[in-house]
């Protein structure tokens, strides 16, 4: 959410903006938000004034006591008693006009940085660098289900069968190969600084519309019925709602965190769930990495979280390139994203495995994250990461370290997680 300041001052920045983002249809929320709160300081003037009025007359009631002047006491009762009535309507009226510009303003994208590339969808995000050589196999590298199946560690009939399409079962070396590499990427983190936290898995509504637009909750978000509670898609969700209406002392600043969680989400919309494969599903587990800064540092640590996944990324030997995100890819609360993206040797080209995000104050306006100052109270600065998520991590694991035999590599970094084994045979 923006500063409601930087609209009243300059809407035509704010229209650029949205059209920056090929969001046109929202340009008429500017002027609709300007309106409305142009009425709203005009109720809260008259409301003021009214309390102002009440307090001068209430004040002059003792005194017509005083002089058994009690005629005038009455009238200034009377006119305290319709002064309350008139307030208590202000009042209302103030509360549905506000929250009719708080809906406003969540929806009004978040000003995006001048070096993010303006394209309308994610077929014109910009490569900006490849890390390691992208390499294909002498031989045909079979679709992930089929090699997964042949080491005899995934079973999606069954899954299907309990739970539905977007689950599967993962076991024997496949399933411990999971855990090690969430079990490494905790360890990577913490050695590199950050704090590491299992946050709740489940979140209220106050939170989610925190932390996320409403079309990103329609599309991921699974709730509790009954209850406001809802499951977690990404355990940034929780780990920025821990901090929800939090003055934090300057000096506490950065907070470097890193984050387990099963993760949940519908996928509704364009991509939907495959029949086959473990890309797009229900539930996963990720390793994430949050940092709340200071405004001026968000720049420094936004460069400082992507490095955190390619190098995590090559250190256990799969190539990855960054794309920047284009202005129409951008979710409304991110000021930027770059995407980091693991090669293919099936097919041929990358395909998305994290993503890096600098939502400036955004979230934090939304949630009421303030850091204490000497001039006052300023809004931080939020970032996101992924370090990784292992259903797509397993992908381009099996992909780039699968041998012609069917048997899978497994490098030096996980072999410690993995009871000293150098490689995955096949079962089947």
């Amino acid at each position: 959410m923006i500063d409601i300041n930087i609209l009243r001052n300059n809407p035509e920045l704010v229209k650029e903006n949205i059209k920056r983002k090929f969001q046109d249809k929202k340009l008429p929320l500017v002027d609709e938000v300007l309106d409305l709160d142009k009425k709203l300081r005009a109720i809260k003037k008259e409301g003021d004034e009214c309390r102002s009025k009440k307090n001068q007359i209430s004040s002059q009631i003792g005194k017509f006591v005083a002089q058994k002047n009690f005629e005038e006491a009455e009238k200034a009762k009377k006119e305290v008693g319709d002064l309350n009535k008139k307030i208590a309507e202000l009042e209302e009226e103030e509360n549905v006009i506000s929250a009719k510009v708080k809906k406003i303003m969540m929806t009004i994208p978040n000003f995006v940085a001048k070096d993010v590339p303006v394209g309308k969808d994610d077929t014109e995000n910009v490569q900006l660098e490849t890390f390691l050589e992208a390499k294909t196999k002498p031989f045909d590298v079979p679709y992930h289900t089929d090699i997964l199946e042949k080491l005899g560690g995934i079973d999606l009939d069954s899954a299907r069968r309990t739970s539905g399409q977007g689950f599967y079962y993962l076991t024997g070396d496949v399933a411990r190969l999971h855990s090690a590499i969430l079990t490494y990427a905790r360890d990577f983190m913490i050695d590199r600084g950050y704090t590491y936290v299992i946050p709740p898995f489940m979140i209220r509504s106050d939170v989610v519309s925190g932390v996320m637009s409403f079309d990103e909750m329609d599309n991921m978000m699974y709730k509790i019925e009954g209850e406001d509670l809802y499951l977690i898609g990404t355990s940034e969700h929780s780990m920025i709602g821990r901090y929800m209406n939090t003055i934090l002392d300057e000096k506490s600043l950065p907070l470097k965190l890193t984050s387990y969680s099963p993760c949940f989400r519908k996928e509704k919309g364009a991509h939907g769930i495959e029949e086959r494969g473990i890309y797009r599903i229900h539930q996963f587990e990720k390793q994430e990495m949050i940092i709340i800064c200071k405004p001026e540092d968000s720049e420094k640590f936004y460069d400082e979280l992507w490095h955190n996944t390619v190098d995590f990324f090559v250190s256990m030997e799969i190539p990855v390139r960054t794309l920047a995100c284009c202005t129409g890819d951008l979710a409304d609360l991110k000021y930027k994203s770059l995407d980091v993206e693991a090669w293919s040797p099936r097919q041929k080209k990358y395909f998305e495995v994290g993503s890096c995000s600098n939502l400036t104050d955004a979230q934090a306006r939304r949630l009421g994250i303030r850091f204490k100052t000497e001039k006052g109270n300023v809004f931080a600065h939020t970032l996101n990461n992924t370090v990784v998520a292992p259903p797509r991590m397993l992908i381009a694991f099996m992909e780039n370290h699968l041998n012609e035999d069917g048997s899978v590599y497994i490098p030096p970094v996980l072999r410690p997680y993995m009871g000293g084994k150098d490689k995955i045979e096949v079962k089947i």
